[in-house]
């Protein structure tokens, strides 16, 4: 009788079941709006500290579908993970779906182990910075531009003066800090499983099995099947979801800020279907 009566309760009340809190990291990193939060540090603090607060389980679970995007932003959320999982004594077990790139693969070198689908895109360590020259647009529509600095590189790499080596030289210097960071973050992680293959750090990706036998990832698997199987039949996943936004409401001044809402949401969608279609997505 008492166990026809447990089965009726929902899973999150059977103390008998383990649980395994899943956390999901969908879409470009930093990339945020007044009408998408997107995903940032600040969206991301709350619903990892909240998997990682239950004190019963074996584990967590971090699913990731990213093209990548900040690396200031990656780079907070997997500090993050691995401070709470060095915290709690957790182990963090990280699920690729689609694309894991970037910055999106920074965040799971947090992971203690990285499965991936055998189709999943994985890799893309490296910088990139991309821009659009207008210089020969805006003398054809006898448009003249006006800047006026305090200092005499304020505006470097402006997208409608005149391309100068000395700025490109600083961006690229200023990028290979970063993808130095990058690659000392996946050794430190991965170490010894990485394999010798020069094009590793590259910016190149490949697909979910090459990149288990590159060693940027450890098996086929997905995130069902793989805690199922380690913890039991019976655990039950526990989705944790960061607080829904409050509905919009119009300002008091008007609608002008709901314009440049929509406006930079727009603005973001554009920019995150350019980093998606990088990897045919």
């Amino acid at each position: 009788m008492i166990d026809r009566l447990r089965s009726l309760l929902p899973a999150r009340w059977s103390k008998s079941k383990p649980v395994v809190p899943v956390v999901r990291i969908h879409g470009a990193i930093g990339l945020s709006t007044p009408l998408r939060p997107g995903v940032t540090m600040g969206s991301m603090a709350p619903v990892l500290d909240k998997a990682f607060g239950i004190k019963k389980a074996p584990a967590v679970a971090v699913v990731i579908n990213s093209p990548g995007g900040s690396p200031v932003q990656s780079h907070l959320i997997f500090k993050r993970i691995r401070a709470l999982a060095e915290e709690t004594g957790k182990p963090v077990l990280v699920f690729v779906e689609d694309v894991c790139a970037s910055g999106g693969y920074m965040i799971a070198a947090a992971g203690d182990e990285i499965y991936v689908d055998e189709h999943s895109i994985v890799g893309s360590i490296g910088v990139v910075s991309q821009s659009f020259g207008f210089v020969g647009l805006i003398d054809k529509l006898g448009i003249d531009r006006r800047v006026h600095t305090s200092g005499d590189r304020k505006a470097i790499l402006d997208p409608f003066q005149p391309e100068r080596q000395e700025d490109v030289d600083h961006l690229l210097h200023l990028q290979e800090e970063i993808h130095a960071e990058f690659r000392d973050l996946v050794k430190g992680r991965r170490g010894d499983l990485l394999s010798d293959d020069g094009d590793l750090f590259s910016g190149l990706f490949w697909t979910g099995r090459t990149a288990i036998g590159l060693g940027l990832a450890d098996q086929v698997g997905d995130v069902r099947g793989v805690v199922k199987a380690r913890f039991g039949e019976d655990t039950h996943l526990r989705l944790i979801s960061a607080p829904r936004p409050l509905p919009f409401r119009r300002p008091p001044s008007g609608v002008e800020l709901k314009l440049d809402g929509w406006s930079a949401d727009v603005l973001s969608t554009i920019e995150e279907r350019s980093l998606w279609s990088r990897f045919g997505l």
